[in-house]
Order: C-alpha cells, then sequence, then structure tokens
C-alpha cells in the first residue's frame, strides 16, 4: 500500500510529487507531505511500534521516506522526565520536560529533522546536503552529512555563538559566515538553492524535513502511556516546530493510536524576536517581520516561515503565547539546572520562562499535566550564562585552605 501519496499545498489543496519542491507553483502556498492515513491504519499500531528500536524511526509509517532508514538509527526517543522539584517550586501538580539536549549525535531537536532530511535526500539523488541555520540545524547537518559521506555547506550568521561555529565545523563541512541575521542568511540561500543542485533541508526539501519534528509528539504520547497531555510550551523560531508538534498528535488520533488530541499548545518567543507572540496577543495572523535582538541567537528569525501556521495551531488548540526578557532566560536557564540537573540552552530558557509565566497568569492551570520541550543543550551557548553563575572558591592543597576559604 502506498503511504505517501505525493506532496500538496497548504492553501490551495494542489498535489504535487514527491520530489524536491516547496512551494505551489499556482498560489505560492507551502507543500507539506501527503499521507493516505487509512492505508497507515492498516500497517501500525501500539504493539508494533513498541517492538521496535528506541529511535525516531519507530514511527517510520508516519514518516515521509519509502524505504527503510540508512541515517540518523541513533537520533530520537529522548527521555520525558517527570520534572517534580521543578514542579513543586512552581506550584503545579504534574510537570514534564521533553529532553531533546541529550539528543544524538548533536544536543538538539534538529537531529530528528535532519535524519529524515538526509534519507529522503538520498533517495532523491542528491549528493550534496546544505542549511540556513541559527546553529542547531548546522550542527546536525554537519555531523550527519559527515556519517553519511555526503558533501556538506552550512550558512551562518558571523556573530553565532563559538560553540555553534565549532560543533559544525569539527565534521569538516564548508561553514560560511554571512555578515547579517538569519533571515539574509535564509534570503541567500534560496538564491543559491535555485542555482546549484544541492538539498537544503529546509528550503528545496523542507516539506520532508519538518516532518521529522512530530516525532517528538510522537514519543511524548507513547512515554505518558498512550495519552496526551493537556499542555505542551514549545519554542517558536520559523513557528514549524509547534506546527509539527500538533499535527503528531492529530496523526496519532487519525490512525486510530488514540483516542483524541485536545491538548493545548503554547509558543514561547524571546522578547527581542517574538513575531508570532505578537501576533496571538493581538489576535491576528498577519505576522510582522521584526529586526531580532535577543540572547537567544537560535530562535532569532524575524520573519518565521511557519509563523502564520503557527498561530491558528496556536488558536486553535485553545494554547496562547507568551515572551521572556534576556534576564528571564538566563534565571530559567539557572532554575532548569539546580533544580532538575539539565543544563539547556538559551531556547530552553525562554521556553521554561513562559512556562513560568502562562502558569502564574492562569493560562496553563496548575492542576493539568504540562510538557515542556526543552530543543537544546546549554554547553552550545555557554557565554549567555558564564559571568552570571559565580566562579570557584580557589584554594591551596591542604585541609587548613580547604576550612578556612570553603567553610564547610
Amino acid at each position: 500500500m502506498e503511504r505517501i501519496k505525493g506532496l500538496k499545498c497548504r492553501e490551495c489543496g494542489r498535489i504535487y510529487p514527491k520530489e524536491a519542491i516547496h512551494v505551489c507553483e499556482f498560489c505560492f502556498g507551502p507543500l507539506e507531505v501527503d499521507y493516505d492515513y487509512a492505508a497507515i491504519q492498516q500497517l501500525i499500531s501500539q504493539e508494533v511500534i513498541t517492538s521496535r528500536p528506541t529511535n525516531l524511526w519507530r514511527y517510520w509509517e508516519l514518516l515521509p521516506i519509502d524505504g527503510q532508514p540508512v541515517n540518523g538509527t541513533s537520533s530520537g526517543f529522548t527521555p520525558l522526565i517527570r520534572a517534580d522539584n521543578l514542579a513543586r517550586l512552581l506550584g503545579v501538580e504534574e510537570l514534564y520536560i521533553k529532553d531533546d539536549s541529550v539528543n544524538h549525535p548533536t544536543l538538539s531537536f534538529k537531529d530528528r529533522v535532519v535524519a529524515v532530511a538526509l534519507n529522503k535526500a538520498k533517495e532523491l539523488g542528491f549528493d550534496t546536503i546544505a542549511c540556513a541555520s541559527t546553529g542547531n540545524l548546522a550542527n546536525a547537518v554537519s555531523a550527519q552529512a559527515a556519517k553519511a559521506g555526503m558533501k556538506c555547506f552550512v550558512f551562518i550568521p558571523a556573530d553565532l555563538e563559538s560553540g555553534k561555529v565549532i560543533a559544525s565545523l569539527i565534521y569538516n563541512p564548508t561553514v560560511v559566515g554571512i555578515k547579517e541575521n538569519y533571515d539574509q542568511v535564509n534570503r541567500l540561500c534560496s538564491e543559491i538553492a535555485g542555482k546549484y543542485p544541492w538539498a537544503f533541508v529546509n528550503i528545496n526539501i523542507r516539506p520532508y524535513y519538518a516532518e521529522g519534528s512530530k516525532t517528538i509528539a510522537f514519543e511524548i504520547v507513547e512515554q505518558l502511556g498512550w495519552k496526551t497531555p493537556q499542555h505542551i510550551v514549545v519554542p517558536a523560531a520559523s513557528g514549524s516546530l509547534a506546527t509539527k508538534i500538533y499535527k503528531g498528535l492529530k496523526e496519532f488520533q487519525k490512525v486510530g493510536l488514540i483516542d483524541n488530541a485536545e491538548t493545548k499548545i503554547s509558543v514561547a518567543q524571546a522578547q527581542g524576536c517574538c513575531p508570532i507572540v505578537t501576533a496571538i496577543k493581538a489576535a491576528t495572523d498577519a505576522i510582522r517581520p521584526v529586526v531580532p535582538n535577543t540572547i537567544a541567537k537560535s530562535l532569532a528569525i524575524g520573519n518565521p516561515a511557519d509563523g502564520y501556521y503557527a498561530y491558528h495551531v496556536v488558536k486553535d488548540s485553545s494554547g496562547y503565547g507568551e515572551t521572556a526578557t534576556d534576564e528571564e532566560i538566563v534565571e530559567a536557564i539557572k532554575l532548569l539546572a539546580k533544580t532538575e540537573g539539565i543544563f539547556t540552552e538559551t531556547a530552553g530558557g525562554v521556553t521554561l520562562a513562559v512556562a513560568k509565566k502562562l502558569i502564574e497568569q492562569g493560562r496553563i492551570p496548575r492542576n493539568e499535566s504540562i510538557v515542556i520541550c526543552i530543543t537544546g543543550n546549554g554547553l552550545k551557548t555557554q557565554e549567555a550564562v558564564a559571568d552570571k553563575i559565580g566562579k570557584p572558591t580557589i584554594i591551596e592543597p591542604n585541609l587548613a585552605s580547604f576550612e578556612k576559604e570553603v567553610k564547610p
């Protein structure tokens, strides 16, 4: 049975073949993968899924590759942690952290989307993979391209955090730093993608790449015992992650793996780059581009490609959106570390800070189940907290010095 019909325009519904295209030639709407859910329902079950290895490919039937995966077989199925210490501090009953800060191989949720994109790129006959990135995607593309033996080009803002630059260069791709923000990087990459026969994961093969984010939703449901939480709080950059988590929940319902998918999706943005949240608060789906100014560089997309759709996911699910200042981001990073032992990057600080606000505002009731998505590792953005966490106490190598300086 054919699980994948092709690609479909989100706006006008026109159908396209499974090729490296991402925009409708009639209305210029974005394309997404079109599945045959009736066929998939005959192939998938809770028992089939749980019999498979613990990686994102246990949900193969709902992912857009035709054959069996040859790359990314260690990515996904990250921990869902019951965060009781943090829950007590926030005054809530049931709180979980979906911890993609330990995803393999590059410690962010981008390992998921790249695993899907790379397999699809190979199926489509590409030998070169590329991306425009705020950091985590560049790391994931570089690492997985090295493993797959593909040529690799990554394009980043020139002022990116050094940890993320090093974590791309180590895999020996061609790294190009551009003297502008991400929106200008992406604009240039669109021009390059039009000239060179490369698989740009977030441009010409974006419809397939974005589907990898659904696996976060799939895993949350499975890890909660095949039920949905009442709230998921998601960081928003392009807005794609929120839309795909919502889509993943709905797909599990369509193929009969769960009875309902009533989760409220709320989005988190930095105050210095919050076009989606601004639209949510203004109750308009007209997303106004902004110039980013925030320490949360991985969320610094001023003109979000999926902002319109993220807005509607939040509204349709009865969620909300909120922002965090740079100071609140740092405090949230420290809070997660000291309560749950998880060191998140700045995007995770945004998400926790926003979740805290939504709880305090009463938009997330304290007696309902909450999942906070932590999408990257704090080792990548150490500059954000380096001067906010104190310094080691230096002593001489003797007991007297220890007791004098440390005062146990």
